[in-house]
């Protein structure tokens, strides 16, 4: 190709926002009011500046919603402090009606079209290292059992201490790696780290006590070099993922009930009962397990452990296929008398997002929300009006990563089209009247079944041979042989 790739998966990245009915630049008025913000004062505010915060991201990130620290004791707490993102982005103003239309960042190997502009998601709005920022902390005292005994919700002004990544952090925690760079410079860094690491092991090993699905979370990212397509990296989860994603899942199920507490409604993220539970106990009879007629989270995550246990290597193609199978998740409001279904693949039934208020619109309101429980004041939503929110987040997310998922097929179309005529083992990752996808296993890309396909449903293993790209429109086309 002669074009620079890169600018041409701008392009692309571009043109689908467009589709998919986002909006790919800020209105004119965002800078206008840009010009006014100053960050967020720490009047009446609790000082937790002397704690050693930290947080822990991926390499690339500038948008820093959250910060970590535990307090070692008879019974532990773990403090997550979250950018305090409505100090700045009010209702009404431009920002927030843009913010509000996408409802999330977009994430492309070629762009980011974050959901606020870079001058308040990456630096005033953003919690820095080195920089005082105002927060919202979720205060969690954690049980032996790994349950949360006792919470508060509070605003203070915080300070980043260290900013940390999941490749350094996981590799030192799983003994692959040496020490982080900067963990040494803030006194007692280290043992924070491993008391963090400890209770979120205790918040893991509960919620798998109720059924929370283990996966295989390996993600594909195409990495552009010079403008062009050099290298489709195998992201692997590690126990820094793991550290954060339980003290988010922790925080964001005591946001819940904080706002049910305080008898405000909220927005409530849920994945029902699977929608092709009959198919997952086919799969799971394929492996010589047989699972409940009716959807059981706890019987699928003993399935998936010991298939995990048994065959490592196939584990990624049969959790892929479980994921696909489960069914998406969702957004819905709730009052605060109201039961949702729950997130069943987090094995909790209250459940909100509140962790990411610069990246995602329902963490924002829900930090609305959380700020007039703490004043006491009503909720600064209807429910009606909640209601209608929560669709248009669900609607808008499935178009991002509509998006997400073009640019980046995009990008693998580019890296595979010297590999038409090759033969891959592959599993069947979707199966419905729209066609049948596949995924291989090297590099572990996904693309259409183009023919073959009779009898085939997700889960099923097969040889295919790719016979077309097309990164324009995102396509990669095999056929079985």
């Amino acid at each position: 190709m002669t074009q620079d790739q890169g600018a041409r998966l701008r392009e692309i990245a571009r043109r689908a926002m467009v589709q998919y009915g986002m909006e790919p630049e800020f209105p004119p008025q965002a800078s206008a009011e840009l010009q006014q913000l100053q960050p967020a004062g720490a009047d009446g505010l609790r000082d937790l500046r002397g704690l050693p915060w930290s947080s822990i991201d991926n390499d690339e990130s500038r948008d820093l919603d959250q910060l970590e620290v535990a307090v070692d004791g008879v019974t532990p707490r773990v403090l997550v402090a979250i950018a305090d993102v409505d100090a700045l982005v009010r209702p009404a103003s431009a920002i927030d009606a843009h913010a509000r239309k996408n409802t999330t960042s977009v994430y492309t190997p070629a762009r980011v079209f974050a959901m606020l502009p870079p001058e308040l998601s990456t630096d005033l709005t953003s919690l820095n290292e080195g920089e005082d920022r105002a927060a919202i902390v979720v205060d969690m005292t954690v049980g032996g059992d790994g349950t949360v005994a006792e919470s508060e919700v509070y605003l203070a002004v915080v300070r980043n201490q260290a900013k940390l990544t999941y490749a350094a952090v996981g590799a030192w925690l799983e003994e692959r790696g040496p020490r982080p760079d900067g963990v040494a410079e803030v006194a007692g860094l280290e043992a924070q780290l491993r008391l963090q690491d400890r209770i979120a092991g205790l918040l893991r090993a509960q919620r798998q006590r109720h059924g929370a699905l283990d996966f295989d979370r390996t993600e594909v990212k195409p990495v552009l070099t010079d403008g062009r397509v050099s290298e489709l990296r195998v992201e692997q989860p590690n126990r820094a993922r793991d550290l954060i994603e339980s003290f988010m899942v922790a925080a964001n199920g005591v946001s819940a009930r904080f706002l049910s507490s305080r008898t405000l409604p909220s927005i409530r993220r849920v994945v029902r009962s699977p929608e092709r539970w009959p198919r997952i106990v086919e799969l799971a009879r394929q492996h010589g397990t047989a699972l409940p007629d009716a959807p059981d989270a706890l019987a699928l995550e003993a399935f998936l452990k010991a298939r995990r246990a048994a065959a490592p290597d196939q584990f990624g193609d049969l959790s892929l296929s479980v994921i696909k199978l489960l069914g998406r998740g969702e957004y819905v409001a709730e009052g605060p008398k109201e039961q949702s279904s729950g997130h069943f693949a987090l094995a909790v039934s209250a459940y909100t997002h509140s962790t990411a208020p610069n990246r995602r619109y329902p963490d924002l309101v829900t930090e609305r929300l959380l700020k007039a429980a703490m004043a006491g004041e009503p909720s600064p939503y209807t429910l009606e009006e909640l209601s209608a929110l929560a669709a248009h987040c669900t609607t808008q997310e499935d178009a991002a990563n509509k998006v997400e998922r073009l640019v980046r097929k995009a990008a693998e179309a580019i890296w595979m089209s010297d590999r038409i005529g090759q033969t891959f083992t592959a599993v069947v990752t979707g199966a419905s009247a729209k066609g049948t996808w596949v995924r291989i296993g090297s590099p572990p890309v996904e693309g259409k079944l183009e023919q073959g396909t009779e009898g085939l449903d997700v889960g099923d293993r097969l040889e295919v041979r790719l016979v077309r790209t097309d990164p324009e429109r995102g396509f990669i086309d095999f056929v079985r042989t």
